[in-house]
C-alpha cells in the first residue's frame, strides 16, 4: 500500500513539475516544422517558410500548448518578408499524435519597408490599387501583429485581426503633393478599420487626428473620424497649389488659421458617395484676398487686399444622396480700409439655393453713396445689414439692405437683381439722411400694384441731376419696365435753388423714358414744367424752366449765368435727336471762348464788362442735332445789349471742337438797322469809304486746347442781318 501511495505521489509530483517545467521553459522540437510548412503551401504552392526551432510551452488555464518560433523567412517565389515571430495553439493531442493540427496563428513582423512589403504581397496580388500605392508610398515602416483563427476544416475564420502601427511614411502624388512623416496606430478586422493617434505633414503643414475608422456595414463603407489642425500658415508655394489651382478667382495672399473638423462618409461598393457630412470649427487668424472689387466709389480709402482677422467659424455640410446643405456661420474683423471693421455672417445653402444674413460694422472708416449723395464721417460708428436668398446662376433676392449711422437710416426691401447685377424688382426703400449738402432727406420710393410711387417731404436731386448731365455710362442696370409717380413737397436741385410741389409721372422702358409729365413751382413763384411723349417711334420733349440759372450753372464751362428763362424743344427718332434751346433775358459774366474772342476783336472793353458786371443777353437760340457722340450746331443766334454773334459747326464730344461765326458789336448793329427804313446801302454806311464793322471768327481744336482765329470784316451778311430782324420784330 505505501508502495502504491508512494507511486501515486511520485507520479503527481512529476506530472506536477513536468507541466510547470513545461509552463515555465518548456522545450524546442523541429517535429512540427514539415507539417508547417506544407499548411503554408496549402494556402498557395508557391508559398514557402524557413523555420527555426519550435518552442512549446504549457498553457494550464486553456489546457493547450503555446508554439513559438523566432525569426522565420516568408517566401514567395524570390521575394523574402522576415518576421519576428509566429505563434500558435495546438492541443496536447496533436503533441501525442504527432498530428499538427493549427486551431490559431499569431504573426508578429519585424519593422517591414512598406514598400518591400507591397511589392511581396503584388507578387500574388495583381490588384492595381497595389501598383498605384507601390509608386507614391517612398518611404515608411510598418510593424503588425496578425491574429488568425482556423476551423476545423483548416480555413481562416472571420474573427481575425490586424494590429500595428506605420511610422515615418512618405507619399508623393503627381509631385505637387506631398506626405511626410505620416505614422498612426491601426486596428483591423473583418468589417473594421479603426486608426488612432494619426499625424502626418501635406506640404509641410501638420495635421493629426485622434481617431479615424472605416467600417464596412452591409454593401457600403463608412468614414467616420476627426482631424485637426493647429497655427497652420500656408506660403506662397501652397496657396498657389491648394487654391489657385481649384479656385483661380479667389487670389489668396495669406491664409493662418486652426481647425477641428468631424467627418462622415458612405461609399457604395464601388466607392461612389452617397452621404457625407462634416462639421468644422475654425479659427481663422489671417486671411487675405486680392481685392478685386471696385469698391473706391463706396469705401473711398480701399484697398489692394481684403484682410479678414480672428474669424470664429462654424461649418456644417451635409449630403444625403441627392440632397445637399451647407451652413457657415461666423464672424471676427475685416480690414476694408485704415482701421479694422466688425464682420458677421449666416450662409445657407440647401441644393442650389443660398440665404444669407450678415452685418458690417464700420467704425473708424468713411462710407460714401454717390447716388444718394451720402458720405459717413470716419468719427461716426455706421451698421449695415444685408440678408436675402437665391440661385448665383439665377436671380438673388434681397430681403434687406439697411444701413444706420447716428440720425440717418436707409431701408430697401425686396431688391431683386439678375445674373448680371442688374435690377429686375423692388418692392419698397426709405430714406432718411442728411446729406453732403447738408440738406436732410426724407422720401419713400414703394412698389404699388404695378407702378411706383416716390413721396416725401424733402428730395435733394443734385446729385442725380449732376450725374444726368456728364454721365456719359449708358449701360442699363435696371432690367424693368415701370412707371414712376412722384409727389414731392421740396425738391432741391442744388445747394440754394429747390422745387415745391413737384407732381407727376414718368414711364420707362428699357431704362429710357418714354412718357412723362411733371409740374413744379420755385420758391418765388416761377415755374418748371416737363413733358414727355413717344408716339411711335417719335420721342417729343419740351422743357420749360422760369428760373434757368440753377441748370445752366451746372456746365463748368459757363460760370456766372444769372437770371433768365429756359425753352427746349426735342424731337428724336432712331438714333438722331433734333433739339431747339432758347434762353432769354439772362446775364453772362464769364465765358472763357467768349473773352478770347472778344479780346482778339480789339473789343477789349466788352471783354472787361464780361469779366466784370458781366454781359447782358436778350435771347439766345441753339438748333443743333446729335447723333451719338456728334453734335452738329446748325445754327446759334446770341443778342444782346453789348453784341450779337451768330454761328455753327460741329462737337464731337471730348474729341474735337468746330465752330465759325460772326461777332458784331451793339453800336455797330444798330447803325445797319438804322439804316435799313432807307434801304440804300443796307450792307455799307451811306458814305464813300464807310464800312460795318464786325469779326468773322473761327474757333477749332481739342477741347482742352482750343485755337481761335478772327478777322475783321466791313459787310454783314444777309443772314445775320435777316436773323436780326427777325428777332427784333417777334420782341
Amino acid at each position: 500500500m505505501k508502495i502504491l501511495l508512494k507511486f501515486i505521489l511520485f507520479l503527481f509530483l512529476f506530472t506536477f513539475f513536468s507541466l510547470v517545467y513545461l509552463s515555465l521553459v518548456g522545450f524546442e522540437t523541429t517535429k512540427f516544422n514539415n507539417q508547417i510548412i506544407k499548411k503554408i503551401k496549402s494556402l498557395d504552392n508557391n508559398f514557402s517558410i524557413e523555420l527555426k526551432e519550435i518552442k512549446i510551452k504549457f498553457d494550464p488555464l486553456q489546457f493547450k500548448l503555446n508554439a513559438k518560433t523566432i525569426g522565420p523567412k516568408l517566401k514567395y517565389k524570390n521575394k523574402v518578408l522576415e518576421i519576428e515571430n509566429i505563434q500558435t495553439q495546438i492541443s496536447p493531442n496533436s503533441l501525442i499524435n504527432q498530428k499538427f493540427i493549427i486551431e490559431n496563428l499569431n504573426i508578429s513582423t519585424k519593422p517591414l519597408e512598406i514598400n518591400k512589403l507591397i511589392s511581396f504581397i503584388r507578387t500574388f496580388n495583381t490588384d492595381p490599387e497595389l501598383y498605384i500605392l507601390e509608386k507614391i508610398i517612398k518611404k515608411g515602416f510598418l510593424v503588425a501583429d496578425v491574429k488568425l483563427n482556423f476551423d476545423i476544416k483548416g480555413n481562416i475564420k472571420n474573427d481575425f485581426s490586424i494590429k500595428g502601427f506605420v511610422k515615418d511614411a512618405k507619399i508623393s502624388i503627381f509631385k505637387k503633393y506631398k506626405v511626410d512623416n505620416l505614422e498612426f496606430i491601426f486596428d483591423y478586422n473583418q468589417n473594421l478599420l479603426d486608426v488612432k493617434d494619426l499625424k502626418l505633414s501635406f506640404n509641410n503643414l501638420n495635421f493629426f487626428s485622434k481617431n479615424l475608422n472605416l467600417k464596412k456595414i452591409e454593401n457600403e463603407f463608412e468614414i467616420k473620424g476627426e482631424i485637426e489642425n493647429k497655427g497652420l500658415k500656408l506660403d506662397n508655394k501652397n496657396l498657389e497649389l491648394l487654391f489657385n489651382t481649384f479656385f483661380t478667382d479667389l487670389n489668396i495672399t495669406t491664409l493662418e488659421f486652426s481647425s477641428n473638423n468631424k467627418f462622415l462618409l458612405n461609399f457604395n461598393n464601388k466607392f461612389r458617395l452617397n452621404n457625407f457630412s462634416l462639421n468644422s470649427e475654425i479659427e481663422l487668424q489671417e486671411l487675405s484676398l486680392l481685392n478685386k472689387l471696385n469698391l473706391k466709389d463706396i469705401f473711398p480709402k480701399n484697398n489692394e487686399n481684403i484682410k479678414f482677422y480672428n474669424h470664429k467659424i462654424k461649418l456644417n455640410y451635409e449630403k444625403k444622396d441627392k440632397k445637399k446643405e451647407l451652413n457657415v456661420n461666423g464672424g471676427g474683423n475685416i480690414l476694408l480700409q485704415d482701421n479694422e471693421d466688425e464682420l458677421t455672417y449666416s450662409i445657407n445653402k440647401k441644393n442650389d439655393i443660398y440665404t444669407f444674413d450678415s452685418s458690417l460694422k464700420i467704425k473708424a472708416n468713411s462710407l460714401i453713396i454717390n447716388f444718394l449723395n451720402y458720405k459717413k464721417t470716419e468719427d461716426q460708428e455706421a451698421s449695415i445689414v444685408i440678408n436675402g436668398s437665391g440661385k448665383l446662376e439665377d436671380n438673388i433676392k434681397f430681403n434687406l439692405i439697411s444701413l444706420e449711422e447716428k440720425n440717418n437710416k436707409f431701408n430697401i426691401e425686396g431688391l431683386v437683381i439678375d445674373q448680371k447685377l442688374k435690377i429686375i424688382d423692388l418692392e419698397k426703400a426709405n430714406m432718411d439722411y442728411l446729406d453732403k449738402n447738408q440738406i436732410k432727406n426724407k422720401y419713400n420710393l414703394v412698389l404699388k400694384d404695378s407702378d411706383y410711387i416716390l413721396s416725401g417731404s424733402v428730395f435733394n436731386a443734385d446729385y442725380l441731376i449732376d450725374n444726368l448731365i456728364n454721365s456719359e455710362d449708358e449701360e442699363n442696370i435696371i432690367n424693368k419696365n415701370y412707371n414712376l409717380k412722384i409727389k414731392i413737397d421740396k425738391l432741391f436741385i442744388d445747394k440754394e435753388d429747390s422745387l415745391d410741389k413737384i407732381e407727376g409721372f414718368l414711364s420707362f422702358n428699357n431704362q429710357k423714358i418714354l412718357n412723362g409729365n411733371l409740374i413744379g413751382n420755385f420758391s418765388d413763384d416761377k415755374k418748371f414744367k416737363l413733358t414727355i411723349n413717344t408716339n411711335n417711334d417719335e420721342k417729343i420733349t419740351t422743357l420749360f424752366i422760369d428760373k434757368a440759372s440753377p441748370f445752366i450753372r451746372r456746365y463748368k464751362f459757363i460760370k456766372g449765368f444769372e437770371e433768365g428763362t429756359l425753352d427746349f424743344y426735342s424731337t428724336k427718332k432712331g438714333l438722331e435727336n433734333t433739339s431747339t434751346l432758347k434762353l432769354y433775358d439772362f446775364k453772362l459774366k464769364e465765358l472763357p471762348v467768349l473773352t478770347k474772342l472778344l479780346t482778339l476783336a480789339s473789343l477789349q472793353g466788352i471783354a472787361d464788362t464780361l469779366s466784370g458786371e458781366g454781359i447782358r443777353f436778350n435771347e439766345f437760340e441753339m438748333n443743333f442735332v446729335q447723333s451719338g457722340r456728334l453734335i452738329k450746331i446748325n445754327e446759334i443766334y446770341a443778342i444782346g445789349p453789348a453784341i450779337s454773334l451768330l454761328m455753327d459747326g460741329y462737337i464731337e464730344k471730348d474729341k474735337i471742337i468746330s465752330l465759325r461765326g460772326t461777332l458784331v458789336p451793339a453800336t455797330t448793329l444798330n447803325k445797319v438797322i438804322g439804316s435799313i427804313p432807307f434801304l440804300g446801302d443796307i450792307l455799307v454806311g451811306s458814305k464813300t469809304g464807310e464800312g460795318v464793322f464786325g469779326v468773322s471768327f473761327k474757333i477749332k481744336g481739342p477741347p482742352n486746347e482750343l485755337e481761335t482765329n478772327v478777322n475783321p470784316i466791313k459787310t454783314l451778311t444777309p443772314r445775320f442781318i435777316t436773323r436780326t430782324l427777325e428777332k427784333i420784330k417777334k420782341n
